[in-house]
């Protein structure tokens, strides 16, 4: 609909209402296609693409559709929602009827519309890109470079994951399947994912691999059942040969996206086909999946990495800092390797903060330039607080769990601990309102806000609510 005609006028006024009234992630799910088809003062009719678009908004998003459509036309008119094609657009093209058709192949991995990067550009988009070394290659990251089996530190903390990854690179589908990696942000995951990609790309470039996140995985599927393509969304995820999945903790919460991944995940392995697994948490310790889902995920090996030693440190620091082109001196490689033991990614960001101070300053790299370069570093790490210190903290006080927090219960005994940990996390961590909803199952911005104020209200009137907050608050900073 031509958005300058009265029609496109009166539904550009409506989406900003609505805008206004829902998230921005509902928006852009539910809203952003809609069409007006008829605009009389007694009825209005809302057009949407197939029958599961339009029966979701007439069961979650009638009302505030009808308050949009009454604040922008005036009035109460009947509003109701139905399907229409998209304008001057064809349905989408038949998914390819064998698996053994290379052109077909191709064109159901193909992105609608192929957006070229340059490599080492490591954002995830949520659209599937070629890449042009690897033709039977289709992820929403390239391919980093640096991320090979050469260049991984083996250490005691992560050696189980580093064997296992390179044994399915060499017999895909016949050591390990699944290939279950968990650990937290920053241990090196995404970096044996990837060489192992990378590996069986070089050795066996005929296989089709297709490498990606969860969340896309998850969008792609509502995309796919919104515009009636699911034939050729199953084609997509359903005969590759190695199919890798970063972030698997994402199904959380999200009933039909893993109704959906299990009947996928069902079928890859009856076909002996490869599937890797990363997540942040054991299978048992993702909130709200279903257990047929978790039984499967331990059909192979299940390996934890876990945060390196100062040894392993050592050599990150020896081996990162030489990629650099200049090997640190000794005593500055240690020194680095005491202080930061959280994970590689803040060992990396060290290194590059020495070199860069080195380099504005003109200086040599010796012990006393690296203090300098990490006192902030060193200083603000103390002062940091994380949810994981907070949650850890809050559960001691009230006696549960920190997986019940993750999980959908909403008993007082579960919810007050929840949202006095949200409360805890938006006064003294960074995170925004979304981040901290993620961390507690998956709930979006608008739950944490309800918490917050929720807690707000009750310590005004609720003293002891007050100083317990303010005594946890202390807790956690000390810690």
């Amino acid at each position: 609909m031509d958005r300058s005609s009265p029609s496109g006028d009166r539904l550009g006024a409506v989406l900003e209402s609505v805008r206004a009234r829902v998230s921005r992630q509902q928006f852009e799910t539910w809203f952003r296609k809609i069409r007006i088809l008829e605009a009389e003062p007694e009825r209005v009719v809302v057009g949407v693409e197939n029958a599961f678009f339009r029966d979701w908004i007439q069961t979650y998003y009638l009302e505030v559709l009808r308050a949009s459509v009454a604040e922008v036309m005036g009035g109460r008119p009947e509003v109701a929602v139905a399907v229409a094609a998209p304008e001057g657009g064809a349905g989408p093209p038949p998914a390819p009827s064998s698996r053994d058709s290379e052109a077909g192949a191709s064109a159901a991995l193909a992105p609608r519309a192929r957006q070229e990067r340059p490599h080492g550009e490591h954002a995830r988009t949520g659209t599937l890109i070629p890449d042009p070394r690897f033709p039977n290659f289709y992820s929403d990251v390239p391919l980093a470079d640096a991320y090979t089996f050469e260049r991984f530190i083996v250490g005691p903390t992560n050696g189980l994951a580093h064997a296992a990854a390179l044994a399915v690179s060499e017999k895909p589908a016949l050591s390990y399947n699944p290939l279950f990696l968990h650990g937290s942000v920053g241990l090196g995951k995404t970096h044996l994912l990837q060489a192992t990609c990378r590996s069986l790309l070089e050795g066996r470039p005929d296989l089709r691999i297709l490498y990606l996140s969860c969340e896309t995985f998850a969008n792609q599927f509502i995309q796919a059942v919104q515009s009636g393509d699911l034939k050729n969304f199953r084609y997509r995820y359903r005969e590759v040969d190695v199919l890798v999945i970063d972030d698997i903790h994402f199904l959380a919460n999200k009933e039909r996206t893993q109704e959906e991944f299990f009947h996928t995940f069902n079928q890859l392995y009856h076909s002996r086909r490869q599937i890797i697994l990363s997540s942040d948490s054991h299978p048992r310790d993702i909130p709200s999946i279903e257990e047929r889902l978790v039984s499967r995920f331990k059909w192979g090996l299940v390996t934890e990495i876990e945060p390196p030693g100062f040894e392993t440190r050592l050599q990150i620091v020896r081996a990162k800092s030489e990629q650099r082109g200049t090997r640190f001196p000794e005593d500055v490689c240690e020194l680095l390797a005491n202080q930061i033991t959280s994970n590689i990614r803040e060992v990396e960001g060290a290194i590059y903060k020495v070199a860069s101070l080195s380099e504005l300053m003109h200086r040599p790299i010796d012990l006393a330039l690296a203090r300098e370069a990490l006192r902030d570093a060193a200083a603000s790490s103390r002062r940091q607080v994380t949810i994981e210190s907070i949650v850890r903290v809050v559960t001691a006080h009230f006696g549960v769990k920190a997986v019940d927090l993750q999980s959908k219960k909403r008993s007082r005994s579960v919810a007050h601990p929840r949202q006095v940990c949200m409360v805890l996390a938006r006064r003294l961590t960074g995170h925004s309102l979304v981040e901290i909803g993620g961390h507690f199952g998956g709930r979006d911005h608008t739950t944490v806000l309800y918490a917050l104020n929720k807690v707000e209200r009750e310590q005004q009137v609720d003293g002891r609510l007050k100083d317990l907050l303010e005594a946890l608050a202390r807790e956690v900073r000390s810690v």
